[in-house]
């Protein structure tokens, strides 16, 4: 007959307390470990959540952990640890990469992802909210992918409604979620922000010498230790542009939640409770709804691959800037799909309450950009023309270079 499982889990306060009566987490954990010899024969569970928040400074709570772990628990065979953190970088660092006491200790881990559009999709479907596609990628656009700003919304609001209600109105649970998401990953978020703020202001990404000149932060060990946690983080992504070389690196906000608070929560200077729904036909909502979609698309890669039927083709994303040199105009491509197979899918993305209509104008530019490429990289790879837009294209002569069109519903 199996052991009976006795599962038990030890929440933040409790540990403290511990800690507090015992005068050191050495002693908290000598505690621990008294009490579950005490328990009846069986499994235990140990289950400690957000971990980094314990690691305080001066607390010496790392070094008894290492202690309970090594001396202690590993020894038996009827005890589980399991820790919990959600400040990533925090859990790569002194669990996953530790090269001190609990180096190659972890047997199993779990990163919890944000959703993606179908995860999305679904969630809202359930909580019964009748949101269209394009809101659905809308409403993505604004909280990202994280599910607990989804379980704030209300099925009986309309979009814009639960927006206003979240950002902008005076106790709005997300008012100041900014500050408080990096304040609560980073013991120190002054620099991340400051990154974050500069990344927020190009689309394309910056460079490190850009960043550095941005910020005014120093080049040194603790500037690159900032940009490694926030991509650790799934803040900001590296990557290289198209024909570039490794010192070319840029890095790009991916955050939807951060490019929105920071292009509309903190510009509404009157204080308006409806600020979202009477800006939706501002040029500040079409410039951010470009960006954000762009955004979504990048974070939805894995999607849009297997849409095009290119899921098992190696592949690698970036963007391309023109140097529009010898009197030629410059382009800027932002999404590069650039394929193993001598294929590039030249990827423009287009955020529309209707079915997009190309233009004249929007033929000659697209024109424009795939001869810009080929003249400057010099490239002998296949040129495939793909649209991403909301709901597709709309009839129209201008549409006869368009070799793929995707919408959002291929990413869901």
């Amino acid at each position: 007959m199996q052991d009976q499982l006795l599962s038990f889990s030890i929440s933040l306060g409790k540990v403290y307390d511990a800690a507090s009566r015992a005068t050191s987490w050495l002693a908290a954990f000598d505690q621990l470990a008294n009490y579950i010899e005490q328990l009846p024969n069986g499994s235990k569970i140990v289950v400690i959540d957000e971990l980094p928040w314990l690691d305080t400074p001066r607390s010496r709570f790392f070094a008894a952990f290492e202690h309970f772990w090594n001396t202690w628990a590993s020894r038996r065979d009827d005890v589980k640890l399991i820790v919990c953190g959600s400040a990533t970088s925090w859990m790569i660092d002194k669990l996953l990469s530790n090269r001190g006491g609990l180096h190659n200790r972890v047997t199993h881990q779990i990163y919890m992802a944000p959703f993606v559009l179908s995860e999305t999709q679904k969630y809202l479907a359930h909580y019964n909210f009748g949101y269209s596609d394009k809101e659905i990628a809308e409403c993505y656009m604004v909280l990202g992918g994280v599910p607990y700003y989804y379980s704030l919304l209300s099925p009986e609001l309309s979009l814009a409604q639960n927006i206003d209600q979240l950002f902008f109105a005076t106790q709005g649970q997300l008012r100041h979620e900014f500050d408080n998401v990096y304040r609560s990953l980073f013991k120190h978020a002054g620099d991340h922000i400051k990154v974050i703020k500069a990344l927020a202001q190009c689309g394309k990404g910056l460079s490190r010498k850009q960043l550095l000149a941005e910020t005014r932060l120093n080049n040194n060990s603790k500037f690159t230790e900032t940009l490694d946690e926030l991509e650790k983080c799934g803040f900001i992504r590296l990557y290289l542009p198209f024909g570039a070389t490794k010192r070319d690196v840029l890095y790009q906000l991916v955050d939807a939640f951060s490019l929105f608070y920071l292009r509309f929560a903190v510009s509404n200077q009157y204080q308006d409770p409806s600020y979202w729904t009477h800006s939706l036909n501002s040029g500040q909502y079409r410039a951010w709804s470009g960006y954000a979609f762009e955004m979504l698309c990048l974070n939805h890669l894995e999607q849009i691959k297997r849409a095009l039927g290119i899921a098992e083709i190696q592949c690698r994303a970036c963007s391309w800037v023109s140097r529009g040199a010898n009197g030629k105009q410059g382009a800027q491509i932002d999404l590069l799909i650039d394929r193993a197979d001598q294929t590039i899918n030249v990827c423009e993305m287009k955020f529309s309450r209707v079915a997009y209509a190309l233009t004249k104008a929007d033929s000659e530019n697209l024109e424009n950009k795939l001869d810009a490429l080929v003249r400057e990289t010099h490239t002998k790879k296949s040129l495939m023309l793909t649209m991403i837009t909301s709901f597709g294209l709309a009839e129209g002569k201008y549409n006869g270079h368009i070799q793929r069109s995707l919408t959002v519903a291929d990413l869901m």
